[in-house]
């Protein structure tokens, strides 16, 4: 069978299309050197997993106006512009004193020899430490533990 030029074109178009829908249409960017050094320079010790951990790129840093530090690894798996659920985000607060979740339950445990506190079945670990509280929030229980396993201060 011998397709003609038109036939052919649109065959192509379509392949092409096909194979497009198939493709992240969201490309990841680096993070901006700016913000990073942003961690760097910040007066509390901010604690990271790298650039990237267990094949996830840092995809977000961002400083609220709280004075928390945030890092993203991996790309949202639910959700949208304005709401996204990464599969792992390392949060720094400043102040130590408060433990976010409030009533929700949880458990004590230890981490590297540190008290820490497990909620949501153990995908959120909330540690206290350096004057700080990190915060883990893992979409598995598995990736939250190895990643309380790994976190060190980037400053």
């Amino acid at each position: 069978m011998r397709l003609t030029a038109r036939p052919l074109a649109a065959l192509c178009v379509l392949c092409a299309l096909a194979l497009g829908a198939c493709g992240d249409t969201v490309q990841d960017q680096p993070i901006p050197h700016n913000i990073l050094e942003g961690l760097i320079a910040a007066p509390f010790p901010v604690y990271w997993l790298g650039g990237s951990f267990q094949g996830m790129a840092i995809t977000e840093a961002t400083h609220d106006p709280g004075g928390a530090y945030s890092l993203q690894y991996g790309d949202c798996l639910a959700g949208g512009q304005g709401a996204c659920l990464p599969r792992l985000r390392v949060v720094t607060s400043p102040d130590n004193s408060f433990l976010p979740g409030g009533d929700a339950p949880r458990r004590a445990t230890s981490v590297r020899g540190i008290a820490a506190l497990l909620a949501q079945a153990g995908e959120t670990i909330e540690i206290p430490t350096g004057g700080v509280v990190v915060g883990i929030y893992a979409t598995d229980p598995r990736l939250a533990g190895a990643a309380a396993q790994t976190i060190v201060p980037i400053n």
